[in-house]
Formats: structure tokens, sequence, C-alpha cells
């Protein structure tokens, strides 16, 4: 058996009940990710249930990227969203294997693709 400890997240934002800066639903603390560094995030809603895993090369242009592209499996639950957690992850290997990991293992709702029935 092959134990995966999933990594402590290295930034965390929450959704801003009244945002006053420019903000993406609520979120206005996206420049707390980096552009530089890849990793894994994950999407969470109010009742700290796991919405959605996903994996990056440059976290926060793919992040950004759910809350604005038509194609994202997020387009219609974006409102959902109340808390984001980031772990940077450098190697890509380790970023697929703890995306589909954690989606499996929390049952990520809007993961279809990465969740096995059973």
């Amino acid at each position: 058996m092959i134990l995966i400890t999933i990594p402590t997240p290295d930034v965390t934002i929450l959704k801003q009940e009244n945002p006053q800066l420019s903000h993406i639903y609520g979120f206005t603390d996206f420049h707390l990710i980096t552009r530089e560094r890849g990793g894994i995030f994950m999407f969470y809603n109010d009742k700290d249930e796991l919405l959605f895993v996903g994996k990056a090369r440059k976290l926060r242009q793919r992040i950004k990227k759910h809350f604005e592209d038509t194609v994202s499996p997020m387009k219609n639950h974006r409102d959902e969203v109340a808390k984001i957690e980031v772990c940077l992850v450098e190697d890509p290997v380790e970023r697929e294997l703890y995306e589909t990991y954690i989606a499996n293992k929390h049952k990520a709702k809007y993961n279809p693709d990465k969740v096995t029935q059973g």
C-alpha cells in the first residue's frame, strides 16, 4: 500500500463578504498566490466541502481561469466557492498524483473525470 500525505496549504484565501477592492467572485487576495510556481489548488464551499481540485504549472493564472473561462467544470458553480487552498508542488508527476488522490479521498463534487465511483 502507498501512503500519501496531503500537503499543508501554503496559501489560503477566503471570499470576502463586502470586497472593497477589485475582485473576482468575492476574492480579493489573488496576489498572495504565486505567479511563477506550480502546485495544486482546492476550491471549498462555505461548509468546507471540497468542490474541485486542480493542478497547474503556474498557479495564479490557472486558478483565475476557472473564474473566467467558459469551459471550466466550475463555470456554473463559481458562486459556491468560499475558500481556495494552494499547495506548492513543483514536480508534475506529484501534482497529478495529489490531484487524483485528493479528488477521490474527499469526493470532489466537480471533478467527475477524477473521482471513481464505488
